[in-house]
C-alpha cells in the first residue's frame, strides 16, 4: 500500500504493551506520531526508543500521543523494554504495537519491498486530529533519527495549520514566520497587526503566533 501526505491513516486493531487499542480510537482528538522499529533488541532503535521516553513531556505539553511498532511479539517487547530502562535510564512511557503479523507495517507501507520482510523500513508518520497523515519521514537502518527535528515539525504543522503562514529554511519556536501567497497585503495587515515585513511580494514576514499570543503556546516556543 502506498500512502502519501493527506491520506487518512490506516485505522487498525492491535495488541500494545499497554493493552490492545483501536488506533482512530486511541488517537482521539489529538496529534500522533506513529514510528517503526525493524525489530526489537536492536542497538540504534534502543537509543531511539530512550531518547523518546525522555521526550515524552515535551510531546504532551504539545497535545501529541506517541505510538512505536515493531514486528516482534509482546513478550519480545517486555524484554527489550527492560533493556532500554537499564541501557537508557529512563522506563518506557508510551505504548509500542506488537506487529508479529506484520499487518500494520504492511497498510503503512513498512515493509521495504527489496529486504527481508522482517524487517519494517524505520518510518515516523505525524498525524493530526483528523486522522490525517502530515508528514512521513524514512530514515536508513544504521542512522539514529532526530526526535528535536521531529518535535520542530510538529511546531510548524500545528502553526500552519492554525494559521495562514508557513514556516522558513531552519525555522525554530518563536522565530518569525511567513504569510502564505493566498493571502492579500490587506488581509495580512489584518490578521497580523503587529506587523507585516515585506522581503518581495511573495515573501512577507510576521511575527510567530504562538510568540504573540495568537497562536497555542508551546514549551518551546
Amino acid at each position: 500500500m502506498t500512502l502519501h501526505l493527506g491520506d487518512t491513516a490506516p485505522d487498525f486493531k492491535a495488541e500494545t504493551t499497554e493493552g490492545p487499542i483501536s488506533f482512530h480510537d486511541w488517537v482521539g482528538d489529538s496529534w500522533a506520531i506513529l514510528f517503526s522499529h525493524p525489530k526489537d533488541y536492536t542497538p540504534v532503535c534502543t537509543t531511539e526508543l530512550g531518547c523518546v521516553a525522555r521526550l515524552m513531556p515535551e510531546f504532551e505539553s504539545r497535545g501529541v500521543k506517541v505510538m512505536g511498532l515493531s514486528v516482534d511479539s509482546l513478550a519480545n517487547h517486555e524484554g527489550w523494554s527492560k533493556d532500554i530502562a537499564r541501557t537508557q535510564s529512563c522506563e518506557l512511557n508510551f505504548p509500542i504495537v506488537a506487529d508479529h503479523d506484520k499487518k500494520v507495517s504492511r497498510a503503512y507501507g513498512m515493509i521495504h519491498p527489496k529486504a527481508d520482510d522482517n524487517y519494517t523500513v524505520r518510518t515516523v508518520f505525524i498525524i493530526d486530529p483528523k486522522k490525517q497523515i502530515r508528514l512521513m519521514l524514512t530514515y536508513p537502518m544504521a542512522t539514529g533519527r532526530n526526535f528535536d527535528e521531529i518535535l520542530r515539525v510538529v511546531d510548524s504543522l500545528q502553526r500552519t495549520t492554525e494559521h495562514k503562514i508557513a514556516t522558513p529554511a531552519d525555522w525554530q519556536p518563536g522565530e518569525d514566520v511567513i504569510v502564505v501567497t493566498s493571502v492579500s497585503d490587506a488581509d495580512a495587515r489584518k490578521m497580523f497587526p503587529e506587523g507585516v515585513r515585506s522581503e518581495t511580494p511573495y515573501l512577507r514576514y510576521v511575527q510567530d503566533p504562538a510568540s504573540t499570543g495568537k497562536g497555542k503556546k508551546t514549551r518551546a516556543a
